[in-house]
């Protein structure tokens, strides 16, 4: 046999010295009559692990722990410590054993608690309260079983900052807590530091690093399984992460594909963040690094800035922008300072000029949407028709499906953030770019033209025809153009990359509702449930909480985040935040302590709050918001969904307009547009609307003028306390108002603090606003003139048809009896 190397001689003598008044073994396990001191140590069956009191050598302080190293490797070899954050002074009268029930505790000086393992408040079984044992198995995990045998606690379940092979950290928390690793201090100091490793609450897919709070690194997101790193020469085996549902729960285990393969193999955050895949050598005595996240600053979280990347494929690793895409400030990037990004070379038109350019091997960009259960056809779709999409990816994992879905979709909404080339294992990243099929076109006609340009004069000639071909194309381009305008449903505006969608993560939400407890509610709709909440750092929060099985997917949400964040007015509901986790899509909005505005008015006891003078001005707020919209905004939006539940209160009672899910953006000099998916609560919905599909700033008006009806009367659409002969307010104030006995309309409650001349004027607008034909209903700016001028002469209203076709049961629930070819999703309206 060959002589030990001089350097493993001298780390095996140095190793002996600090270990040494702990090497007294008393085999693998712990008993309830035997604890363990300073002094003796337990060892696994096969000899590979060792668990007792240690110090580390280079600290500078005699400070002690409790933890668990590989027994025969003389160098980083810790991969477990109990007492991290409290250490023992005096390992002297320091012990781990059984407490009187089925806990082991470390205790220090003067039997001071040091650690626990903190079980016996969980178990109400008297057979486990005693005896047991626990045992220290030979791949690294510290077990403690109760007198059945049952597993009541393990290390596994609690990782410092190594993931040895055959260890499960949990990324999701349905029943339990997520796991991490934990990085030490330092290199001697194994107190917890400030970087940890694990996944993201809300989308287990994807593992980060976090520096405190802040994303440090990100994995790619989960594809199957991911490669950590490659085995050194005699083996040329490969290490994997693979991902696994225990118990409900979802798990990455780290491990060998092959199970003859024996090495010392494990995973280890250091104290600067990064997380090495290590083998111990043992020819050489040391450790070797398979590789490490990040490996350099090019790979830390969103480095390249917003639409850059990190291109690892160049010898030089660099930022470099995406195709289509240059940099926002070319200086900053000469000097290798890219935090600002890139920005398109060309604008976005949401129109045929539109394709999808493919980038191969790519780690995704941060903040997507994982849209379940879609082909790919249908995934294409989801972005396409939506023009607030930029780039969509696309993976069957029917191989390896987690919780049951083996397709997975992701969409990606405003900027894409933290992107990189790799060397392989990425996935094709498709990017929304404009101009795409006339450069390949262009591309494709160069291929052909250029072979047979062999000489100058058949040169010219090919050019010629060319040209005259393409001015010709784009003479039909330019024509197409012209028919297709304003057809388009959205704006170009979506896309402005300087907005910033804030998120906030599904465990604050928790958190701040009570776990969306019933105290919590404030109201519900056609939509989902919204709760009242309180951040961590006071703020009151509402929460929009979809029900699953709402109507509103995907789609609408993200529409209803991009609208409210860019849609800034006194008179619109703040978006604070938004959500997505699995299945849940909340929206966070700014606590308006008022709520809304049905909850006061068609409340016998709360509208006595409502005198004539504040709901004069909600009505002049509602529509000063609503004037916004349609016209002062950068984009004209169509609300389509207003009516009293959507306008909140705040403190001093000035109305703010929500629910943005179902409105929608006309562009340039669109007037109006034709739906086959009808949305919208009944009785507010234009007669153009409900029976065709057709809308326009002018349905609007018509929920306005409901709204603005329901104000003055105090009563709902659909109220059965009206007379008989009358299907809603609307025939009841037409009646009233051709009679000349408009102040019977008034709510009894305001008479005394109300003007009549207001009030009657009220009503009069409120007929203009419902009468049949769109023509003849007022915009809102003459609307806002009508209301705050009282010396303007109004046009008489015309009788509205259309409600007299509805009928309304013995309950006052609305029964549909409009025929429509279209697709209707319609809240129907209960009578108070």
């Amino acid at each position: 046999m060959d002589p030990l190397p001089i350097h493993t001689i001298i780390c095996l003598v140095c190793w002996s010295f600090w270990l040494f008044p702990f090497c007294a073994s008393s085999g693998s396990r712990l008993l309830p009559d035997k604890p363990l001191s300073a002094g003796s140590t337990i060892t696994s069956n096969g000899g590979t692990f060792a668990l007792g009191f240690f110090s580390l050598p280079n600290s500078g302080t005699k400070q002690y722990y409790v933890g668990i190293w590989y027994k025969n490797i003389p160098e980083d070899n810790i991969v477990w410590v109990a007492n991290r954050a409290m250490p023992i002074a005096d390992p002297s009268s320091a012990t781990l054993a059984f407490t009187n029930g089925s806990d082991i505790a470390l205790s220090g000086t003067n039997g001071q608690l040091l650690w626990t393992t903190n079980i016996s408040a969980t178990r109400n079984s008297s057979s486990e309260a005693t005896g047991g044992e626990a045992t220290l198995e030979n791949n690294g995990n510290f077990i403690l079983r109760s007198s059945q045998g049952n597993i009541l606690w393990q290390s596994f379940d609690y990782p410092t900052d190594t993931l040895l092979p055959g260890m499960n950290l949990r990324v999701t928390h349905k029943t339990h807590a997520l796991q991490r690793l934990i990085s030490w201090r330092n290199s001697q100091d194994p107190f917890p530091g400030n970087f940890s490793y694990g996944a993201d609450p809300n989308e287990f897919l994807v593992r980060y690093v976090w520096k405190g709070s802040k994303p440090y690194w990100r994995s790619a997101v989960w594809n199957n399984y991911l490669v950590v790193g490659q085995y050194i020469k005699s083996i040329k085996s490969t290490f994997y992460l693979t991902m696994q549902t225990i118990d409900d729960e979802v798990y990455i285990s780290f491990g060998l594909p092959v199970p003859s393969v024996s090495s010392v193999v494990l995973v280890k955050m250091d104290s600067s963040g990064k997380i090495k895949t290590r083998v111990w050598n043992s020819n050489m005595s040391k450790w070797t690094d398979l590789g490490s996240e990040p490996n350099q600053d090019c790979n830390k979280f969103g480095y390249c800035g917003p639409f850059g990347y990190c291109d690892n494929t160049q010898p030089i690793v660099a930022c470099k922008c995406l195709d289509g895409f240059e940099p926002n400030n070319k200086q900053d990037w000469t000097a290798h300072r890219f935090s600002q990004g890139c920005h398109r070379t060309e604008s976005l038109r949401c129109g045929q000029e539109d394709g999808f350019l493919n980038m191969p091997t790519m780690k995704v960009p941060n903040q997507f949407l994982h849209v379940k259960n879609r082909s790919l056809d249908e995934c294409i779709a989801e972005c396409t028709s939506n023009c607030s999409c930029t780039a969509y990816a696309y993976t069957n994992m029917s191989t390896n499906a987690i919780n049951g879905d083996g397709i997975r979709c992701l969409l990606w909404i405003g900027d894409l953030i933290d992107t990189e080339k790799l060397h392989a294992q990425g996935e094709n990243l498709y990017i929304r770019i404009n101009g795409l099929k006339d450069k390949k076109r262009k591309s494709t006609v160069l291929k052909i033209t250029l072979p047979i340009a062999s000489s100058l004069l058949i040169t010219i000639c090919v050019c010629l025809v060319w040209i005259c071909n393409l001015g010709g194309k784009q003479r039909n381009k330019k024509i197409w153009k012209n028919l297709m305008s304003g057809t388009s449903s959205t704006s170009v505006e979506l896309h402005d990359g300087n907005l910033k969608y804030p998120f906030i993560s599904f465990k604050e939400i928790v958190l701040a509702t009570n776990n969306f407890s019933n105290s919590n509610m404030l109201g519900h709709g056609g939509f989902g449930n919204v709760y009242k909440g309180t951040l961590e750092d006071g703020t009151e929060i509402a929460v929009k909480r979809l029900s699953k099985g709402s109507g509103q997917g995907v789609l609408e949400f993200t529409n209803e985040v991009i609208l409210i964040a860019k849609l800034q007015h006194k008179n619109l509901v703040r978006l604070l935040g938004f959500c997505i986790h699995g299945d849940e899509k909340l929206l966070i909005y700014e606590y308006l302590p008022k709520k809304s505005l049905d909850a006061m008015l068609f409340d016998a006891t709360l509208k006595q709050l409502l005198d004539w003078p504040i709901r004069f001005e909600i009505i002049k707020g509602v529509a000063r918001g609503l004037l916004y919209l349609h016209q002062d905004s950068r984009l004209k939006i169509i609300h389509r969904d207003l009516k009293a539940s959507n306008i909140l209160l705040d403190a001093e009672m000035s109305p703010k307009i929500s629910d943005f899910g179902m409105a929608r953006i006309f562009g340039g000099n669109q007037q109006q547009e034709n739906t086959n998916r009808v949305v919208g609560t009944y009785g507010y919905m234009s007669p153009e609307y409900a029976l065709k599909g057709v809308f326009s700033v002018k349905s609007d008006v018509y929920s306005f003028g409901v709204l603005l009806l329901e104000i003055v009367s105090g009563s709902k659409i659909s109220s059965v306390h009206l007379k008989a002969d009358f299907s809603s307010i609307i025939a009841y104030a037409w009646s009233l108002w051709k009679d000349g006995d408009t102040k019977d309309f008034v709510d009894s409650s305001i008479v005394g603090s109300c003007s009549f001349n207001e009030t009657i004027r009220c009503i009069h607008i409120g007929l203009l606003c419902v009468q049949d034909s769109p023509n003849a209903r007022p915009l809102v700016s003459s609307i806002m003139s009508f209301l705050e001028n009282g010396d303007i002469l109004l046009p008489p209203p015309k009788e509205p048809m259309y409600f007299a076709e509805n009928n309304y049961g013995a309950d006052g629930e609305a029964e549909n009896t409009v025929n429509s070819a279209n697709t209707m999703s319609i809240t129907a309206l209960k009578g108070r």
